[in-house]
């Protein structure tokens, strides 16, 4: 499995007038099963050898096995379609920055190795806890500062908790959006939902972050779709 993104040249030559956007997804539960078959030393799968390499594997490869559908769904939507004002910048790169643990956003291609994954488990994703908050807050503060004041900001996770939301309102305010088909849905359903429309190319809707109703019904059940899980493409 690789991360895999549409040209943004071609995506530019397409969409000129689009206004530049970024999605920030949150992360994976480094702590739980999956992560512990990754980290094992046992494991003889591609990606855990990759991972005990030298050069690591990508965070969002790592985090997407980690969680499974619903971080799939987050990344390969994600990188469908960010459009970030200067692509390849040291922090927005491609566009799509997975909150992590203790080390603040980082670009989803960024390389982790075991012993970075060890140290994500170790900490508490809380909005009160300094290990988690100072450094996101503080790669929030300089990304803002990278992306200028004409950058939507998307949050690809609850909006229910304050462990996303109190922080980086507090840098980003009135552009921070999240896609308000969330409101009432699960993990899987979200993850589900976003990678139809990475099959269909159609966007969801964003709306701001403060003041939404960050809870409603739950939905109806999206209808199955065979073979949905090959739209997250592999390289």
């Amino acid at each position: 499995m690789r991360l895999v993104r549409r040209s943004e040249a071609r995506r530019r030559r397409l969409y000129p007038c689009l206004v530049p956007r970024i999605f920030l997804l949150s992360p994976a539960n480094c702590s739980g099963r999956r992560a512990k078959i990754l980290l094992s030393e046992r494991a003889q799968f591609d990606l855990a050898q990759r991972l005990r390499g030298p050069q690591g594997v990508a965070v969002g490869e790592a985090f997407a096995f980690i969680s499974g559908l619903y971080f799939k769904g987050k990344l390969a939507y994600a990188l469908e379609f960010a459009r970030p004002p200067e692509p390849g910048l040291p922090l927005t790169a491609s566009g799509a920055l997975v909150i992590t643990p203790n080390a603040g956003l980082r670009a989803v291609e960024t390389a982790v190795t075991t012993e970075a994954l060890k140290r994500f488990a170790t900490v508490d994703i809380a909005a009160n806890d300094p290990k988690y908050r100072t450094p996101l807050l503080s790669s929030a503060r300089t990304l803002a500062e990278e992306i200028g004041d004409d950058c939507e900001v998307v949050l690809l996770g609850s909006i229910a908790s304050a462990k996303y939301v109190d922080v980086l309102l507090d840098v980003f305010g009135d552009r921070l959006l999240f896609p308000i088909e969330f409101v009432g849905r699960g993990d899987m359903s979200r993850g589900g939902l976003m990678l139809r429309c990475v099959r269909s190319g159609d966007e969801l809707t964003y709306v701001p972050v403060k003041g939404a109703v960050r809870h409603g019904p739950r939905p109806p059940r999206l209808p199955p779709i065979r073979g949905i899980m090959t739209a997250f493409r592999k390289g």
